[in-house]
């Protein structure tokens, strides 16, 4: 890949977070001007010893930040995490100049209950969504007439990278309900929140909300397997694939297709 391709911008990287051993956020100066609506994706590539590998990450950033960040999970065989991985504050990457991506929030359908499920790496375009929408909620944009309800799984606590500034949220804003669930409390003994998988909580938190396909849209993100078993619960209670969005972020038993390898 050329350092003077017109579709490719040389980034640097402004911030590096981490989370656990395998998870990690950075913040980008993009080195250029790039637009994306809340929930798309961008492109990023590292060089490798024999060429520059490619792949897509959902953007965890609102389009009113001036950086762009995203949220990895090494994938120890994968091609490009581990490249990923070795970056620090100041190394450059590649990233296309154009998002991409159709995981945007719907509000054409005259619904305004809006349900999101999510596994680890998966909430990054639902924190799109919320910081984006708060913003615009506090400085007079959105009247908060969208009801937000995320329900975000992890196997340990550890693993949810944004749990704290998606509860702050949840907190001031009553248009977000926020709830996160872990799958192996016992590994972390002062874990006081819910416990089990995201997909079997379904039913117990669309009963609480009053959410079923009649008055809303369902957003599944990340894990295959949680996706899939999301949609036969969701199809349940009235969700039908006209009225639900899916973000898989690798196909099982193949090559990883989609963001995050």
């Amino acid at each position: 890949m050329s350092t003077t391709d017109d579709k490719f911008y040389r980034a640097r990287i402004t911030k590096r977070v981490d989370f656990a051993p395998d998870l990690w956020s950075i913040r980008i100066q993009p080195g250029g001007e790039f637009k994306f609506a809340p929930g798309q994706y961008a492109t990023l590539g590292v060089q490798g010893e024999t060429k520059c590998s490619e792949r897509p990450y959902s953007i965890v950033s609102s389009p009113h930040e001036s950086e762009i960040e995203f949220f990895f999970e090494l994938v120890s065989e994968g091609e490009l995490t581990p490249l990923l991985y070795k970056l620090r504050e100041g190394d450059e990457l590649f990233m296309r100049k154009a998002s991409k991506g159709r995981f945007t929030l719907d509000t054409s359908r005259g619904r305004n209950n809006h349900l999101m499920v999510s596994t680890v790496t998966g909430v990054a375009p639902f924190v799109s969504w919320v910081r984006t929408m708060f913003k615009d909620w506090k400085e007079g944009r959105f009247a908060g007439d969208q009801n937000l309800f995320l329900l975000n799984g992890a196997s340990r606590s550890w693993e949810f990278g944004y749990a704290d500034e998606l509860q702050q949220f949840a907190a001031e804003a009553p248009w977000f309900k926020y709830v996160a669930t872990v799958s192996r409390p016992h590994e972390y003994d002062s874990w006081t929140g819910e416990w089990g998988r995201v997909d079997d909580l379904l039913r117990k938190y669309t009963d609480a909300w009053g959410i079923s396909g009649a008055n809303a849209v369902g957003y599944l993100c990340g894990h295959p397997g949680m996706v899939a078993n999301s949609i036969g619960i969701l199809n349940r209670i009235g969700f039908t694939k006209e009225i639900m969005k899916e973000e898989v972020y690798w196909i099982p038993s193949k090559e990883p297709a989609h963001k995050g390898v």
